[in-house]
């Protein structure tokens, strides 16, 4: 097996077979995902910090953030404004059901999803998808979508198409914002202002309680 084959393989069982594997086994998983997701997490950080041709300051610095902070604030503020409005005339009994229901509960979402969740998504499905896959994969369009996809693939854990197809337009986002960028930092806190409004916004029971 020489190196392309062996990212082929490592690809696929990174990011369509554990997503499927978890997908199969989602009743048995609800209370461990966080902690596979860490695990994956430290696992690809391991690599790419064992990588001598990756570039560590891409963790933390904010790269190229000049380049996109315009577009990325401006998209979501938009963003917002248009969901939050749709979303409170088609129902408006949930409309932001979690900080008016449990607001303990929200302002631990707000401290912990970013930490818990979004930066484990960003190093892997962005930082670490990016560098590893580039030899295999050297279109940087053809690394968004496929980023994008299988990052919709992961969250078929859900057993919801809500949540895939909004993982898909998400991923598409970060995935462009990443290129543009090349700062985890930068997708982080992307990703965090979208996921923590749509949580806001009363989509998280949305997004947890259907099925396909």
């Amino acid at each position: 097996m020489n190196a392309n084959q062996y990212r082929w393989f490592e690809f696929t069982l990174i990011f369509v077979s554990l997503p499927l594997l978890g997908f199969f086994l989602r009743a048995y998983l609800a209370n461990w995902l966080i902690p596979a997701l860490i695990i994956l997490m430290a696992v690809c950080g391991m690599l790419l910090l064992s990588d001598p041709h990756f570039k560590r300051f891409r963790l933390t610095s904010l790269g190229q953030f000049s380049a996109v902070k315009r577009r990325l604030f401006s998209f979501f503020f938009l963003g917002a404004l248009f969901s939050g409005m749709f979303y409170g005339i088609m129902n408006q009994e949930n409309w932001f059901s979690l900080p008016r229901n449990s607001f303990n509960d929200w302002l631990m979402l707000l401290l912990l999803y970013p930490i818990l969740s979004v930066m484990p998504q960003e190093l892997i499905f962005r930082t670490y998808f990016f560098h590893r896959y580039k030899r295999i994969m050297p279109s940087k369009t053809v690394r968004i979508i496929v980023s994008a996809s299988v990052f919709a693939l992961a969250h078929i854990v859900y057993a919801n198409v809500l949540a895939v197809l909004l993982a898909f337009l998400g991923g598409l986002l970060f995935s462009y914002t990443y290129a543009q960028s090349r700062s985890t930092f930068v997708c982080v806190i992307e990703h965090s202002l979208w996921g923590l409004w749509m949580f806001t916004l009363g989509l998280g029971d949305v997004l947890d309680a259907g099925a396909f």
